[in-house]
């Protein structure tokens, strides 16, 4: 493992995307939509970061990968999006790489109409992602390299590194 994204940079740069929330939602109700499990850690830091007092919190299990690769597939794996009409969301990401999970999410948040979607994610890999997916707040830009720490895992493994690893396995 090398790593690529030390634990004071990152707590650094969350510090940073929390103001930039506050700023951009300032005193209008919003949702902060956590995809569950990779961006737990993260979004723990961010929601402290944000200084709002009309933030709500709420979760969603999404999956793509199997080990080291993405499947191609994504499974919604709970929740319930209806209660979402209407309401300004900010959804919270640990990386988009292909954006394939994003989007499919995404389309699925789109069809029960909510105010409006905001995305913030940690990681983004724009070589791979290619625009496909906007992120609205971006901790960081990485290469083509599989991550973990930090939340990210390999196979339920490594989420609880304070620092983002390349894993070279």
């Amino acid at each position: 493992m090398r790593k690529l994204i030390c634990r004071d940079t990152i707590h650094k740069r969350v510090q940073e995307i929390g103001a930039q929330i506050s700023d951009h939602y300032q005193n209008r109700p919003f949702t902060c939509l956590i995809i569950l499990k990779g961006s737990t850690v993260f979004a723990a830091d961010l929601i402290r970061a944000i200084t709002s007092e009309f933030m709500d919190i709420d979760f969603i299990r999404l999956s793509s990968y199997c080990g080291t690769h993405s499947t191609g597939k994504v499974e919604m794996l709970m929740g319930e999006l209806e209660k979402f009409r209407g309401r300004e969301l900010l959804v919270v990401e640990d990386i988009v790489d292909t954006g394939t999970t994003l989007s499919f999410f995404l389309e699925k948040l789109n069809e029960i109409k909510p105010a409006s979607i905001k995305i913030c994610s940690l990681l983004e890999k724009k070589e791979i992602n290619k625009g496909r997916v906007k992120i609205d707040f971006l901790g960081f830009d990485i290469k083509n390299e599989f991550v973990i720490g930090y939340g990210l895992d390999m196979n339920e493994r490594f989420r609880n590194l304070p620092d983002i690893m390349v894993y070279e396995g």
